[in-house]
């Protein structure tokens, strides 16, 4: 379909994917990191190099403008779409591929290769991400709406991070990458039956071929957050295929390889710069061979509480500080786990909760006084409170005498309640009722003042949910389903 005809009815098409099972939810994508597994540990440039040509190309970053500055490694935008190509109809009644296949992806995963090759960061992006196309919808309608280029820049928009090569995968590509390779040892702490896909597993180790492998990465079911347990079945099922081609001496086998690469390449859409060596280098340069420890998988922390928007349905909106920390990582080249492969520490907040005062600072006059020998004290103290919302006079002065100890605020009986509420943002001011003094309340700034207090007016705000979220991990750490 040509990206004209898909802006003709972009919004339609790409609501068909509501219709379907949501069990079709994130598994084409697989078969993009699969294929950089693959292709990237000590390949022979000998091997791929003769496959530029089999290779099918789209122009992913046409007319593209004001993009992201470069980061500091190589970012790969992995997309997995709703097309079903070279799978006979008894292969999509077994594989529960019924209806009508979507004009849409149906995962988006962003791979991070570290500027020395030691290191693949994978980023799962949930589907149903709210996103600004530039109409409100889901990132799933970006491919459908404006081909390519508007996943690109959609991405781009969402993380902040310039995306560098860019390829597109299929079921067929996933199933027969698996196949190739003789399998891939799966295991379970206990057994795993999923009627919506026909998964159906004993408990420990199971040798899982392509049509296997397929159920296994498109099953799960979480209230709320159906993708979460899909997302992490990924994880595992990528964290074991790094496992079973280092095991099988994949990369050493060139006739093999040649074999795998094949099946692998042969539903490949790409943009028009991306070479094999390219795909070779998403995670190649290892120096010392591919392993688990060397990639990382995390997904883009969402809001627990689903976002309905009119006309588009129910979206996910990511979690700005999580999703943050993980695309600040990927542009500093850093990673997303710590030494011991779990993930890194959250840091600390870095402004306290404001306090709750009964009276609104906006309503509160104040004067502000230096009581001490500290040049400029005054219109700093008057400036703070000021950034607090409190209705300073912005003409702070000084007191006769400069040796005031302590901090006091003076204020009307009348205006105990204010007063209260000032005191909060100065906790340790003394409070002085002084009858006639009006609307305004006046504090002397003494030696012991030590910086102010946030404060706001109003009911608290409720605990906010945890964002859902998968913490990144580094491949070894994956455990058993």
């Amino acid at each position: 379909m040509t990206v004209a005809r898909r802006r003709q009815q972009p919004i339609a098409a790409a609501r068909r994917a509501r219709k379907r099972s949501p069990v079709r939810r994130g598994m084409r994508v697989l078969g993009a990191v699969s294929l950089g597994i693959l292709t990237a540990s000590g390949i022979g440039h000998a091997v791929l190099g003769h496959m530029d040509d089999r290779l099918a190309r789209v122009d992913a970053f046409a007319g593209m403008k004001n993009r992201p500055n470069p980061t500091k490694g190589t970012n790969f935008l992995l997309v997995g779409t709703d097309v079903r190509r070279g799978l006979t109809a008894a292969q999509r009644t077994a594989l529960r591929l019924g209806g009508e296949p979507c004009d849409c992806t149906d995962t988006m995963m962003l791979a991070h290769l570290s500027r020395d090759g030691r290191r693949v960061s994978v980023v799962a992006l949930p589907r149903d991400s709210y996103a600004e196309l530039p109409r409100p919808g889901k990132l799933k309608w970006a491919w459908g709406v404006g081909g390519p280029s508007l996943a690109v820049s959609t991405v781009e928009k969402m993380t902040g991070i310039k995306v560098d090569h860019y390829a597109e995968f299929d079921f067929g590509s996933f199933m027969k990458t698996v196949d190739r390779i003789g399998g891939v040892d799966l295991c379970f702490a206990q057994p795993l039956r999923d009627p919506l896909t026909g998964l159906d597993l004993p408990a420990g180790t199971v040798r899982a071929d392509g049509g296997t492998a397929l159920r296994y990465v498109r099953s799960g079911h979480f209230p709320g957050s159906p993708d979460l347990p899909r997302m992490q079945n990924q994880q595992r099922f990528l964290a074991a295929l790094v496992r079973r081609v280092t095991d099988i001496g994949l990369l050493q086998n060139p006739v093999k390889l040649d074999q795998v690469a094949r099946a692998a390449l042969g539903s490949v859409r790409a943009d028009r710069q991306t070479k094999p060596d390219d795909l070779i280098a998403l995670a190649t340069g290892l120096r010392g061979g591919f392993g688990a420890r060397s990639v990382e998988f995390a997904s883009v922390p969402v809001d627990a509480t689903p976002f309905r928007v009119q006309g588009v349905g129910t979206t996910l909106r990511w979690d700005v500080k999580g999703a943050g920390r993980i695309f600040d990582a990927l542009r500093e080249d850093r990673p997303l786990t710590g030494p011991d492969g779990g993930p890194l520490a959250t840091p600390s907040p870095s402004a306290p909760e404001p306090e709750q005062v009964d009276v609104p600072p906006k309503s509160i006059r104040v004067q502000v006084n230096n009581g001490t020998t500290v040049n400029g004290l005054g219109a700093r103290v008057d400036k703070e409170l000021r950034r607090l919302g409190f209705r300073t006079t912005g003409a702070p002065g000084n007191t006769v005498r400069h040796d005031a100890e302590y901090t006091v605020i003076h204020y009307d009986p009348g205006w105990d309640r204010s007063a209260k509420a000032l005191g909060t943002a100065l906790p340790y001011a003394e409070l002085r009722a002084v009858s006639g003094l009006g609307s305004t309340l006046r504090i002397t700034v003494g030696a012991d003042y030590d910086g102010v207090t946030p404060v706001r007016a109003g009911e608290p705000d409720p605990p906010a949910a945890p964002p859902v979220e998968l913490p990144p991990a580094r491949g070894d750490r994956v455990a058993c389903g």
